[in-house]
């Protein structure tokens, strides 16, 4: 094997090993804020997926009535990395730290299937 066929190889294995990032989310942004200015009492079903989108659960409550309930997760990581060069070979170490945050959103519809009440809760670990 020639040695410009070796360099090839070993740079075409450190290159092709690194992994993209994940695309960002797509759909709709839950936040407290579009909670609290899209969804009002008396607003439809529709009009809720409409502002939020889909909800992950639905359910229903001592009456009979649905229940939706909105959750996200979501992780916030800060890494730090250092290399190294070995002949033709990049290596690296990284440290991590984070923390994990959960926002959950409930709307209960009333027997017309309008939305009686909401809450939401953020926790963050």
């Amino acid at each position: 094997m020639r040695p410009a066929s070796f360099v090839g190889i070993a740079l075409f294995l450190a290159l092709g090993c690194k992994s993209k990032p994940p695309p960002e989310e797509e759909g709709k942004k839950l936040t407290a804020g579009v909670v609290q200015r899209e969804i009002k009492k008396g607003m439809s079903g529709a009009e809720v997926i409409e502002a939020l989108g889909s909800p992950n659960i639905v359910t229903g409550d001592e009456n009979g009535n649905e229940v939706w309930t909105y959750e996200r997760y979501a992780r916030d990581v800060e890494t730090k990395s250092s290399g190294y060069w070995v002949i033709f070979l990049w290596g690296t170490k990284e440290a991590a730290k984070g923390s994990t945050r959960s926002f959950t959103v409930v709307i209960h519809f009333d027997k017309e299937k309008r939305v009686e009440r909401f809450g939401y809760h953020v926790v963050t670990m």
